[in-house]
């Protein structure tokens, strides 16, 4: 394999020392939810290093011990009072300081970008799409469909409304515009966009959806995005057997910095998962890297997909 597609190993675990000298997401351009994860990382980091128990901190704030937990990891959202009660608790008093972690609090309980699509967003979704513009690499692999951020309007109506007939219109454009709303983080991020390293199965771009005319605008759509800087398309061929056969599309986020770990997403027709162990993420990760692998180089892919549209 080309040492160009030897992709990076997993990081599967948050590094505790040093939260504050890391790199990492500007807090003040990241999404709420980046921002809850920052903040419980840094809250964690003043408890521990204050050598207080998650009980002393739960009582501080009138909660539970799981509370603490949740906060810590950034699961649920912050009540100003109690950033302030646990940073008096933590001894944090030097001004500046507080008014960071209390700025950042603020920031935190913000609305995600999605909220106007809240009724087409299911639950399971969430977290990913809040997730997906604070990424600093994506890398996402499908097997049947076009990924959602390279697909055409009309592709994207079609695939929609065959996969769930019942939907009303009204929803359909709904979806629509929210896909679409998707893909302006690879144009309209600053300082710059995510680098998204898509893998194609050959069925995704020779499976039709729509009319053949959707379809040829998608394809040649595809080799326009593959001329985008930060943008690379791989497709498995049919030719590489079984050891390009992988059922279920897969997403891998990877964050700036060292705070968080690789976000790995897993979706199947109406549910996904979120596999976290560290041998969850290293399955994957030999998954994605196997694909590497089997496909086509971009070059060849660009060709391929002349060739089909």
């Amino acid at each position: 394999m080309p040492a160009a597609r030897q992709w990076p190993t997993p990081r599967p675990s948050v590094p505790r020392q040093n939260l504050e000298q890391t790199p990492e997401a500007d807090p003040e351009h990241s999404g709420p939810v980046l921002q809850r994860i920052i903040l419980g990382a840094r809250l964690r980091q003043f408890r521990e290093d204050r050598q207080i128990g998650r009980k002393q901190a739960a009582d501080t704030i009138r909660g539970s011990e799981s509370k603490i937990s949740r906060l810590e990891l950034g699961r649920t959202g912050f009540k100003i009072r109690d950033v302030e009660d646990l940073l008096t608790l933590y001894g944090v008093r030097a001004k500046p300081q507080r008014e960071a972690m209390l700025a950042l609090a603020q920031q935190a309980s913000q609305q995600p970008w999605w909220q106007p699509y809240r009724d087409v967003v299911p639950g399971w979704f969430e977290q990913y799409l809040s997730l997906e513009r604070d990424a600093q690499v994506i890398r996402a692999y499908e097997p049947c469909h076009i990924p959602g951020l390279l697909q055409t309007a009309d592709y994207a109506r079609a695939v929609i409304e065959n996969g769930r007939g019942d939907v009303a219109s009204v929803e359909v454009g709904e979806r629509v515009e929210l896909r679409l709303r998707r893909q302006e983080l690879l144009w309209n991020r600053q300082p710059s966009p995510p680098r998204l390293w898509a893998v194609l199965d050959e069925a995704a771009v020779r499976r039709p959806a729509g009319t053949p005319d959707i379809m040829r605008r998608q394809l040649r759509h595809l080799v326009d995005m593959a001329a985008h800087p930060y943008v690379r398309i791989f497709v498995v061929p049919f030719s590489a057997g079984q050891r390009g056969a992988v059922g279920v599309p897969f997403s891998i986020l990877r964050f700036p910095g060292a705070l968080l770990p690789d976000l790995v997403y897993v979706e199947s027709f109406a549910q996904a998962a979120y596999p976290e162990r560290p041998e969850e993420l290293r399955h994957y990760w030999h998954l994605m890297n196997t694909l590497a692998t089997e496909a086509l180089s971009p070059d060849d892919t660009v060709k391929l997909l002349r060739q089909l549209g």
